[in-house]
Parts: C-alpha cells; structure tokens; sequence
C-alpha cells in the first residue's frame, strides 16, 4: 500500500497540478487511512464500502468535523479511483458512498433510570435474553463503539481481572468491567455462547442465534427491540448508550482524561463535548461513577 500511495500522490502532484498544500491534505488523510486499515488487518484492494463507513465511525467519533469526514471520503476516493484507472482494482469500494451532511448537535443521551429500565428488559430464561442481558450491560459498562464491540473475539475479555482490550480502530486500549456486566458476561460464556456457537472455531464474543458473528444490523434490531419493551420514548441507538456512559461517569465524578482513554479519543476535545452534561453537585471516585460498577 506504500507503494501505491507513494505512486498516487506523485501522480496528485505531477498530473493534478495541486498545490503544496492540498497535497499535505491528501498525504495526512491516506496515510491515516492507511494506519487503519493496518491496525484493523485488511488488504486496500479488498476492502468494501462496509469497511470504509466503519472508518468515517471512527473519526465520527474522535469528533472529526463533517467538512474533514468528506475531505476524507474525497482524498479515499481519489486513492481508490486511481487504482481502478491503474489497474490494481476492478471495482471502486467508494462508489455508493455519499459524504455526510453538515450537522452539528448535542449528542442524545439517556437518563439513569432510562438506562436502568432499558437494561432491565433482557430475561435470563433463554439463551437469547442471556446473550441480549450481557451485550447491553457490556455496551452500558465500556462505551465501546457498535462496530468495537462487534469484533470482539472471546480472547479479548478477561474475566479474571475483569476488563476488556479493544484491538479495534486507530489503537489499542483497555477498558474496565462492572461487576454487574462482568456477571452478564459470565453467564453468557458460561451458560448460552457454547450451545449457541455451532462451530468451536468461531471466535467471536457476541453471536446471533445461529451461531456465526453479530452484525451492526443486528446489534440495532436487539437495542430497538428492548427500547420498545422498556416504553421509552427516546431514539436509542448502540451510539446512545456511549454518549449516556461518558456523560454518566462525568457527572458523577469522573477524571475527563480517563473517560477520554477509555472512549478511545485521540484528542480531549472530544470528550469535552459531554461537560455541558456534567452537574457540578457529584463528585466521587470512579467507583461510584459508574451507575452499574
């Protein structure tokens, strides 16, 4: 992929006629999007529009602004577009990809009786309430991203220690379990993954009902599901019980730098977008900043 970026921006440079500057831009975004798709093991020429949507999630999430999501999307598609006019590519994984719309707002979050009563519905009685307990009390308990939790092999928890590592995105980092969602968790390994996993070699944590990997679409469904079980009026999302686990921990006391660890952001000024949610009134340790610790 060196190789080829090296050979695009030389043809950006020589061919396009840009300028020194647009150049810089268009050097910073593929090189970053060329870390990604190193740390999350994919081939360039292979990815599809799947993979590049789970990447504009990621710097969604680091607040990127949507002017730099679609330079972004236009410096990828750039990229992909002189592989196809190269030859190195068949197909143009960008093609169906539409840059998002300019949107600023605050982001939605649920209150801590809301939370409560979502993650009250799933009933240990079957093997999907069992799964379904554990993979929103583990959403609730990490903050992870849907995409995050999605890829998660059975390796990458420990139950002992009781923490998380997510290998996912732009880097690596640990994420602490609350007793609550480590005993969901627990009872889902124990109790429901083996009979639902139709085949030992599958690795994935998180399993639908026959037995092969959860997919985003997936995850959605069983969130939306248990909102309509629980009455509650809001909009929720897999992204709604992020925004309400950092707000959370901040109003009841949380460092901002390890909710920014934890988050996965690269810069604190991302995290900074749920003081406006923070009540100056709680302050305590981490332990009692978390609702379900």
């Amino acid at each position: 992929m060196e190789k080829q970026i090296k050979l695009f921006l030389e043809f950006l440079e020589n061919d396009k006629k840009l300028s020194t500057n647009t150049l810089q831009s268009y050097k910073r975004d593929i090189e970053q999007y060329q870390e990604y798709i190193d740390k999350n093991g994919l081939n360039y020429l292979k990815v599809n529009s799947s993979d590049i949507e789970n990447y504009f999630e990621v710097l969604k999430d680091m607040n990127k602004k949507t002017s730099t999501i679609s330079r972004n999307l236009a410096t990828i598609r750039a990229f992909y577009q002189f592989l196809l006019r190269t030859k190195k590519i068949k197909n143009d994984p960008t093609s169906g990809l539409h840059s998002p719309k300019v949107e600023k707002k605050a982001p939605s979050i649920l209150s801590s009786q809301e939370v409560e009563l979502l993650l009250e519905q799933p009933k240990n009685i079957d093997l999907k309430g069992i799964r379904d307990k554990a993979m929103l009390e583990f959403a609730y308990a990490t903050g992870m991203r849907v995409t995050e939790i999605i890829s998660l092999n059975i390796s990458d928890v420990n139950l002992e220690q009781g923490y998380v590592v997510c290998n996912t995105g732009l880097k690596k980092r640990t994420i602490p379990l609350g007793t609550i969602s480590l005993k969901a968790l627990k009872d889902y390994i124990e109790k429901a993954r083996p009979i639902l996993i139709k085949d030992e070699s599958i690795t994935a944590l998180f399993v639908n009902v026959n037995g092969k990997r959860l997919t985003r679409q997936g995850f959605w469904k069983i969130v939306k599901y248990y909102k309509e079980q629980a009455h509650i009026t809001k909009d929720i999302t897999p992204h709604v019980l992020r925004h309400s686990f950092a707000t959370h921990l901040l109003q009841n006391g949380a460092d901002l730098k390890a909710i920014q660890t934890m988050l996965g952001h690269s810069d604190i000024s991302s995290t900074q977008v749920y003081m406006q949610f923070q009540n100056d009134d709680l302050k305590d340790i981490y332990k009692k900043a978390h609702p379900r610790a």
